[in-house]
């Protein structure tokens, strides 16, 4: 009985850290699919876990509340795809892919507290440590958009891999071997549009929005706060977040 009694917390504990959130605040046609199941209509206090799919139509939007705190917002015609969620004490990891649409991210973490919650798309991945950001999910390119803190971005995985087995067996005329490979560190802004290739995490602050297209190559730029204060879904989720 004793072994069966200690299966059981096991399991639920388990089941527990792969909890990313619950629906919060769906709005319009909002639904949510888990593994092999149909797509199912999402209603508040709804658990989202690892592995889950959340899906909005047009006209429509959901707000999830982070297990330990913390907001992630879908906008309109979006479908965010929950990946990883672990919850410990004083460290919080989440990441998801957003395959399509809008995304906004408020996660500020606690005093004392590790908080990252990673967003991929397409082209890109963004990730965080306690802050406010926006992403926008294109085949062809993606946006992150930083409204607080700090975000770090980076190519996607599968761009990259994509570089390095081009390159694979390529040296160059010339080039020293013991030379050690350049870094790009943190930027605030590129000389031109789309001249340079993402190779390595670069790191964006309040006010920054960097494009990232399919082949690697990106553009980062400081973006007019006052124009983007307009957008309908951005100036929902200020309100929310002021409240």
């Amino acid at each position: 009985m004793k072994s069966a009694l200690l299966t059981c917390v096991i399991l639920l504990a388990q089941v527990s850290a792969a909890e990313f959130g619950k629906i919060s605040l769906p709005l319009g046609m909002v639904e949510v699919k888990s593994g092999d199941a149909d797509w199912i209509r999402a209603k508040p206090k709804m658990p989202i876990n690892e592995n889950d799919f959340v899906r909005t139509k047009a006209k429509s939007r959901c707000e999830i509340t982070l297990t330990g705190g913390g907001k992630v917002r879908i906008g309109e015609n979006s479908e965010l795809e929950i990946t990883a969620a672990s919850v410990k004490p004083m460290t919080k990891d989440f990441s998801a892919n957003l395959n399509k649409g809008n995304v906004w991210v408020a996660a500020k973490a606690a005093f004392g507290e590790k908080k990252s919650v990673a967003i991929r798309t397409p082209t890109a991945v963004a990730a965080i440590r306690g802050t406010k950001y926006r992403a926008t999910a294109g085949d062809d390119e993606s946006s992150v958009l930083v409204y607080d803190g700090k975000v770090d971005v980076n190519a996607a995985k599968n761009i990259s891999e994509e570089r390095k087995e081009k390159r694979k067996g390529f040296v160059p005329g010339g080039l020293n071997p013991n030379k050690p490979k350049f870094t790009l560190g943190p930027v605030t802004e590129v000389s031109g549009p789309y001249e340079v290739t993402l190779e390595d995490w670069i790191s964006l602050v309040e006010g920054m929005q960097i494009n990232v297209r399919k082949d690697g190559k990106y553009h980062m730029f400081k973006f007019d706060q006052s124009v983007d204060g307009e957008d309908d879904f951005v100036k929902w989720n200020q309100d929310l977040d002021s409240e």
